[in-house]
């Protein structure tokens, strides 16, 4: 009888990653290692950190989206690796692109027959449009300007003062004075008729910044004029990304004709054996998300996005009668919109909005709170967008959770610094301030001085650009 027994090399059939050496070995932070690691162990440590990000779908402060159907998935991952500036090369790509155009300028009422090619263009997403489109104002204002022999160097624009900082970078940008109208208690959007104060002439030209609205109203008030058939709407940008339903990167711009894009802001770039006609900032692109917004345009149609805006909207109406029952909180958000509900405290003299946004974290809910813009920065809310994906058993875990929450917060002391309630008059010396007693402040004075604090202790918390 024969016994007789087989070596094993342990290390090479033991092929799991949580046994080998990377994962008691500290990731690089500021360089690059030396060494190369296994594919799969490169996944895994990646994946894991990963983990402790947010739940994108429990995120309700931001308006992207954050949910596709699987075969629009599959269109993204078959099209990730094309560059979209290589039309020549990608010229079925390019045509789904202005087929979007087309599409979206007669969602807005351009002025264009039905078999015309509208003027306008794909983004990264708004930001980049609203560059575009502002650049475009400023180089028509030039030269009627320079043609009316009339100094040209210090453009304008007005805006609210409740504008994505985009509209401030392009000013930065691009020297251009932003002019804000401030907002007022009760009112948080741009009052025109403040707009028109601000403006010079009854014929100054409009951008609309569609961002979020633009594929909403279309489909829920098609009367609401607000596109091109307001003559002065010289263009109008739109998120894709948001109510578009498609993922985050892609944004248009659309102008009313030709003649409102001046043609020195095009180039035509002699590419890879090709004449190519550009207007962007970036060069470089994914053609993903433009596959993916023409794919949600067949797919569904105008019926489609009516639908699903509907149910945004009688969700965020479902979303505010529960947070009115528990009569804790001051609505300020309007029914008639984009789907979306704000609130404050009626209350926040020993607990803030800052403190519920804090402790819904712990069920993985995802809640803005903040300061309103100048001239109402005292009024400190939380928000909820209410997207295609925030169904109905979410919109009542949310408030189940919020009710939670009240109850939690009401027993703890307050997290109010004393500070915020009282105030000791400046011309008081440390001798003799303990003789006198604090003035009390009233309501408003300490929800400004709250709102400002936590203000300041969230922006400190900040390790990195937004």
């Amino acid at each position: 009888m024969v016994i007789s027994t087989t070596a094993t090399d342990s290390d090479e059939n033991l092929n799991s990653t949580f046994a080998s050496r990377y994962v008691r070995t500290a990731l690089p932070r500021f360089k690059m290692p030396e060494n190369s690691m296994p594919k799969d162990a490169a996944y895994q440590v990646i994946n894991d950190e990963l983990m402790l990000d947010g739940n994108p779908r429990l995120n309700l402060a931001s308006f992207v989206t954050t949910w596709m159907e699987p075969e629009c998935n599959d269109l993204i991952m078959a099209s990730i690796n094309k560059n979209y500036v290589d039309m020549d090369e990608y010229p079925v790509t390019t045509e789904l692109q202005n087929r979007c155009v087309n599409i979206i300028a007669h969602l807005f009422n351009a002025p264009v027959g039905d078999k015309e090619t509208a003027v306008g263009v794909g983004t990264v997403g708004s930001s980049e449009a609203i560059m575009l489109a502002g650049l475009a104002f400023k180089r028509k204002w030039q030269n009627k300007r320079k043609a009316e022999g009339k100094p040209y160097d210090k453009p304008n624009i007005v805006t609210g003062a409740n504008v994505q900082v985009c509209w401030e970078k392009f000013a930065r940008y691009f020297e251009v004075e932003l002019k804000e109208v401030k907002l007022t208690e009760g009112c948080y959007v741009m009052d025109p008729v403040k707009a028109v104060e601000m403006e010079n002439g009854w014929n100054t030209p409009i951008h609309v910044d569609a961002a979020s609205g633009g594929f909403i109203a279309p489909f829920i008030w098609p009367e609401l004029e607000w596109d091109f058939r307001l003559p002065l709407v010289k263009s109008i940008n739109v998120s894709g990304h948001k109510y578009g339903l498609v993922y985050a990167g892609v944004g248009w711009v659309v102008w009313r004709s030709k003649e409102d894009l001046p043609d020195e802001l095009i180039f035509h770039i002699n590419y890879l054996g090709s004449d190519q006609p550009t207007f962007t900032l970036n060069f470089s692109k994914g053609s993903s998300q433009i596959i993916a917004q023409y794919y949600q345009f067949i797919r569904l149609g105008f019926e489609g996005y009516k639908r699903i805006m509907e149910n945004c909207l009688e969700n965020a109406r479902a979303l505010k009668e529960g947070l009115e029952k528990t009569g804790r909180f001051k609505i300020l958000s309007k029914d008639k919109g984009v789907p979306l509900v704000a609130f404050s405290l009626k209350d926040s003299s020993k607990h803030t909005v800052f403190e519920i946004a804090e402790s819904l974290r712990r069920f993985g809910w995802i809640l803005p709170a903040y300061t309103m813009p100048a001239d109402a920065q005292h009024i400190a809310v939380l928000r909820v967008v209410v997207r295609e994906d925030f169904n109905r058993s979410l919109a009542e875990r949310l408030i189940s959770h919020i009710e939670q929450v009240l109850r939690e917060t009401d027993a703890l002391p307050s997290r109010v610094p004393v500070e915020a309630a009282h105030i000791i008059p400046a011309d008081k010396t440390l001798d003799n301030m303990a003789e006198n007693k604090a003035v009390k402040k009233s309501e408003r004075e300490i929800q400004e001085e709250v709102a400002l604090y936590w203000k300041r202790l969230v922006s400190e918390r900040k390790t990195g650009p937004c």
